[in-house]
């Protein structure tokens, strides 16, 4: 593998850990169960995921036998089946409430997520926006609860 593309594949882990991170802070100030840690791991074990599953076989693919195929978007979609395992752990019943809770959370696992397997594309424009778009959404969510706990 030549050095150029290692660096790029260090770049793509990075921008994912750092993406990860980002929600995770947020995550962490606002005193939520998975947080910033849980976050950082995701969004670079995803990110790394893709990185393998895209080009972690080239030399197979190189070795020029035709009856080898490979679906590369294999991986990715287990990713989702795996996050969707730990996001199903976040999320608890309080009977004696009757409420749900780490609903957020869990989603918010399943997005970091996908915002590594972006990052480990080389997707940084989508995965930055997204990034910006789920903290929006999670401030706006928070502003919104702070007004109508003022009324």
């Amino acid at each position: 593998m030549e050095t150029t593309q290692t660096l790029d594949f260090i770049l793509r882990i990075f921008a994912a850990t750092v993406l990860g991170g980002a929600i995770g802070l947020e995550r962490e100030y606002r005193a939520k169960e998975v947080g910033f840690r849980t976050h950082f791991l995701v969004a670079l074990g995803s990110a790394l995921f893709m990185i393998i599953s895209a080009h972690g076989f080239d030399d197979v693919m190189a070795s020029g036998n035709p009856n080898i195929r490979l679906d590369v978007s294999r991986i990715a979609a287990q990713v989702v089946s795996g996050i969707g395992f730990i996001g199903a752990g976040t999320i608890i019943f309080h009977k004696s409430e009757n409420v749900v809770r780490g609903l957020t959370t869990a989603a918010g696992v399943w997005v970091v997520a996908a915002i590594g397997l972006a990052c480990g594309a080389g997707l940084y424009v989508i995965a930055i926006a997204s990034t910006i778009l789920v903290l929006v959404g999670l401030e706006a969510f928070n502003f919104f609860l702070r007004k109508m706990h003022k009324e």
